[in-house]
Order: structure tokens, then sequence, then C-alpha cells
């Protein structure tokens, strides 16, 4: 009897902990102060609850087995987020202390009764220009019901701000890196292993980032070659469609799932469900133009919005254990 899992992402728009939290990195302080301005518990707890709303309707109601998310200032927000989503569900987090200018950090949670994570493998790398930024974290997760392993890589890439091209070259820097991440895991796990990215990637399926460098291409038989080393990107299928962004009206494919040869091969003991890969653009999360309702921050009165969630939304898909 097989069983499935659901695998989420989600870029929840700056979860920081409150203005004057003692936990805090010295290195970020002075940067953050004025964007936190009214950053208060009550407002952290309203935006926990906004995100704890509407986690449990992923997945088609089901709600993720494993979510990883992006701008996360801290594994104390993480731990709230994870006991706000209770009583139902007892999710573990796994979070790596990142260098990004704004203490905004990617990190993953699971369900500690359908997976276990070797805490030895737990890897983050910082994707740097000038600066280190955001990171590319590791997990790897065993399924307890029948032991089979799954490694998740968690991106938030660097932004478009600045504008695409002129920022190119560091989403250019960042697939490289994911595209090391894979080979290397690879290498030392085997070319059977499941390995599944997801995250921000500020770039569209089409793009060089992804294409060229990452190595993500839009053809399965590519991606499942004996030899390959490139992953399997679904997500061309909503190009034209539907976004998991809305830029000026546009939508935008830039929160994507990618999966290894080890999650499509027949027979193989975890297997991706291509036809369950959603853009969760629910309708409370939509406002009226169709873009993602931001939360946003009360140092922003104009585009503060305490009934709102988050600027992205959310991606899945399933995965199948034989």
């Amino acid at each position: 009897m097989s069983r499935d899992y659901v695998f989420a992402f989600w870029n929840v728009e700056n979860l920081f902990d409150v203005a004057d939290s003692p936990r805090r990195e010295e290195r970020i302080r002075s940067r953050i102060a004025r964007e936190l301005v009214g950053w208060d518990e009550a407002v952290l707890s309203r935006k926990l609850a906004q995100l704890a709303a509407v986690i449990p309707m992923l997945g088609g109601g089901r709600g993720p087995d494993v979510l990883g998310v992006a701008e996360v200032e801290n594994a104390h927000v993480l731990g709230r987020l994870a006991a706000a989503l209770g009583p139902g569900r007892d999710y573990g987090v796994v979070h790596a202390e990142g260098q990004d200018g704004r203490g905004i950090d990617v990190a993953l949670l699971y369900d500690r009764a359908l997976f276990t994570v070797n805490r030895d493998e737990i890897f983050s790398r910082f994707i740097v220009r000038r600066s280190a930024t955001r990171d590319i974290l590791q997990a790897t997760l065993t399924t307890v019901a029948g032991g089979n392993t799954i490694v998740v890589l968690v991106n938030h890439w660097p932004s478009r701000s600045g504008g695409a091209y002129e920022s190119e070259p560091y989403r250019i820097m960042a697939g490289e890196s994911l595209s090391y991440f894979h080979q290397r895991i690879l290498e030392e796990k085997g070319r059977d292993t499941a390995i599944l990215a997801m995250g921000d990637f500020n770039d569209e399926p089409f793009n060089r980032s992804l294409q060229d460098y990452a190595l993500a291409t839009r053809a399965r038989s590519k991606a499942t070659h004996p030899q390959s080393q490139s992953f399997y990107n679904p997500m061309w299928r909503f190009l034209g469609s539907a976004g998991s962004y809305v830029y000026d009206g546009e939508p935008n494919v830039l929160d994507q799932i990618l999966v290894s040869r080890g999650l499509l091969r027949r027979g193989a003991p975890l297997t991706v469900r291509e036809e369950t890969l959603a853009i969760e653009a629910l309708p409370a999360l939509r406002t009226a133009k169709g873009g993602g309702r931001k939360f946003g921050r009360p140092s922003e009165p104009k585009s503060y919005d305490p009934d709102g969630y988050a600027d992205h939304f959310p991606v899945s898909v399933t995965v199948s254990e034989a």
C-alpha cells in the first residue's frame, strides 16, 4: 500500500522576530531597525496566526508533511510557527543561520511522525557576491514508514532589485551552487538518490540561471537519463497561465519545485506525482488584482495589512512511497 507525502514551499514574507529581540544578530540590528519599527509581539502573533490559518489548507487541505520556507529571521520564530500549526501536527525545525544582510533565512519544517532528519547531514551554502547573501539549505529526511531517504534543498536566490538583467549574475552563481550540491549528492549517495529542490528562485523556468546553470530542464527524458545530472523542472506548465508572484499585473513563476532522476524512475521507492503539482493561489491569499495579499510591516502603513499573508503564493507537490 502506497503512502503519499505533501512537499510544499512558501516565501512567507519577512517573518521577523520582535523589534527589540535579544536574539537578533548584532550585525543586522542597525540594518533592519527602521523597517521593524512597530513590529511588536501583537504584530508577530498576528502574522503567525495568518500563516498558520493557511498552511494546513495546502496540498488539497491535507497540509504539508514537509514545508520549506523563506524570509524567516531565526529558529525562534520558526519554532513559534511550528507550534502555531499544532496540535494535530508535530513539526520539527531545520535551520542554519545565514549571512544575508537583512537576516532572512531559508528553513524546513517536517512532520516528526512521518520523517526523521539526519542532523549530521544538514548543510548550508552562502551565495557570495560582494558580500554573503541568501543561502541554500540541504537536509536529508528518511520516512518513518518505509525507511526511504529524500534529500531536500531549500533555496532563496538573490532578488531582482536593481534590475533583472543587472542582478542576473548573482542568480547564475546561485544556480551553479545548486548544481554543485546536486552533483555532490549523486556522487556521495548514488545516482538514484531522491532529491527535491524547492524555493523562491527569483527567476523563471526559462531563465539562464535555472536552465543553463542549475541544469533544470523541461525535458523529462533528459533528466531521467542514467548519467543525467539535470533536475526536471515541471513548473514550465504554468507559464502564461498562472504565477506564484504577480508583478505589475503579470504572473511570474518564481517559486518552483525541481526533482531529480531518483524521483522520476519507474519502480523507485519514492516517486513524484507530477499531476499534483500546484501553485496554491488560494482565494484568501489573493488581492483583487490577483497577486499575493501582503502582510507588510507597520513601518510602511500604506502596505501594512494585518489581514494579509505574504506577497508570494505557496507551491506544492505530492511524493508517493511504494
